[in-house]
């Protein structure tokens, strides 16, 4: 079976000169020049004692140099393990002390942790930089263990999440279909999966001009300034950024964005389908399992935006082909080759996988059901449901309608004091008129807030944890 390095390796022979990477800082690198940097670093960390099957603790800037020191670590068959960068300090210590790894490999200020930080100071530093001598031999096995990387820790301890060299080819045969173009594209990628899947592919990829634990201080001059800038023609980036976008008075030779990570709700997309000559793509998926669904915006029609406005969920489209989708209980399990089978920590696997004869099913925590057309309506997290008088209700049957009422920006469905209360971000002058709509939905207060807390991984999913202390309840 083919691996990423194989694919990158096809990718240099076929486009040696073409622009693999583009930094924030504007410089480019071709892809034999990633590859001859990999190559480098490799034969610099094997010099450190880097071998088969070390794991090696990764905390770079978001650059060319993250990628090379990826496929370099990679090429002497040694883990790397990703912090969650929304987790900052927190989440590099809580990554060292989950996977114990040999070294930790840095740039930049990074490096100085290695110094300063406790689960850091034990482990052998490793600087990016090149050494003579002959290329290593690569060592990659499919089942050798590629990555180890943490769930955004939002609903929870954050966990580390194995993935073999089978599993992220297997992520790449699913996804890849999503992203084929007959076009040379200049792709803006937020998620650094879809990097990877573009250095795969042999297309360039434009690394954001800022960064993305600040997306809300993001302008929407800044953002269409670097697409114009780069020459964009394609963006895969979260729901939050295309608020950005939806703003923005000129986006350039975008075509098409490809955006998750998040709800993506009907009305950004009406707004996005505005910009003229662009198509959107939303994406369902979850860090365990991505993509789980795909939908192409213009598919959506009329009785499905008057069923997401009369609280039936949130659209999210056909599963991928590669996945297998069953409901149970309400909530959303899925298994195939690209879906993560277990944790790290056994204990995680124990409460989030079902062994079912030879399949290993995700719960993905996610309620929803299958229409009569096996397309996917999402209704929100498990366990984020609230009585209403009318029964049980998941939050997305009202946060979904509730977001095309006029002078709505962002909205949240909570239980307070046991009663179903939501909370809306806009228009203040619209309150009256917000309650007497969520009466409808069995909603017996609304409450207008000037910002509604958001994740730190993407600013797209609410955060009900710090709303509810906010309100302190």
């Amino acid at each position: 079976m083919a691996n990423l390095l194989d694919q990158f390796a096809a990718a240099v022979e076929r486009h040696p000169h073409r622009t693999a990477i583009i930094g924030g800082d504007g410089r480019e690198v071709t892809y034999r020049e990633l590859q001859i940097r990999a190559q480098q670093f490799a034969r610099k960390w094997r010099r450190k004692g880097i071998a088969h099957g070390d794991r090696v603790l990764l905390a770079m800037p978001v650059n060319a140099d993250l990628y090379a020191s990826l496929a370099g670590l990679w090429s002497l068959g040694a883990t790397v393990v990703l912090p969650e960068p929304a987790m900052g300090l927190a989440g590099l210590r809580h990554a060292a002390r989950t996977t114990r790894p040999k070294a930790f490999c840095a740039a930049g200020l990074f490096a100085l942790l290695g110094f300063v930080v406790p689960e850091l100071m034990r482990l052998r530093l490793l600087l990016p930089g090149g050494a003579p001598g002959d290329q290593p031999v690569a060592m990659v096995q499919d089942a050798d263990t590629a990555l180890i990387s943490f769930t955004s820790g939002t609903t929870g301890q954050a966990k580390a999440i194995p993935r073999s060299h089978a599993f992220l080819m297997a992520q790449h045969d699913a996804i890849a279909p999503v992203l084929e173009s007959d076009q040379a594209e200049r792709d803006l990628v937020a998620f650094p999966v879809f990097t990877l899947i573009n250095l795969a592919a042999g297309r360039t990829t434009v690394l954001p001009n800022w960064k993305m634990n600040k997306l809300d201080r993001l302008s929407p001059e800044q953002f269409s300034g670097w697409i114009a800038q780069q020459q964009v023609t394609r963006l895969l980036i979260p729901p939050s950024l295309c608020e950005t976008l939806a703003r923005c008075e000129g986006i350039g030779s975008v075509h098409r964005v490809f955006t998750g990570g998040g709800p993506v709700f009907p009305d950004l997309i009406e707004r996005l389908l505005g910009k003229p000559g662009l198509e959107v793509v939303c994406v369902y998926g979850s860090t365990e399992a991505e993509p789980i669904a795909h939908l192409e915006a213009r598919d959506i029609t009329d009785r499905d935006l008057r069923d997401m406005a009369a609280g039936m969920g949130l659209l999210v489209g056909r599963p991928v082909s590669q996945i297998k989708l069953r409901i149970r209980d309400d909530e959303v399990q899925v298994a195939g080759d690209h879906v993560n089978d277990c944790y790290l920590d056994p204990a995680h696997s124990e409460e989030n996988k079902i062994r079912d004869g030879g399949t290993i099913w995700h719960r993905t925590g996610d309620a929803g059901r299958l229409d009569a057309q096996g397309r996917l309506w999402l209704w929100g997290r498990l366990g984020s449901d609230v009585k209403t008088p009318g029964g049980r209700m998941f939050p997305f049957a009202v946060e979904v309608a509730a977001r095309q009422w006029s002078g709505v920006q962002q909205s949240a469905l909570i239980c307070l004091d046991g009663d179903p209360v939501l909370c809306i971000e806009g228009d203040e002058g619209q309150l009256t008129e917000w309650r007497h709509l969520a009466q409808g939905f069995g909603v017996s207060d609304v409450l207008h807030l000037k910002k509604i807390p958001m994740d730190k991984r993407h600013r797209s999913k609410v955060d009900r944890a710090k709303l509810l202390q906010f309100l302190g309840s």
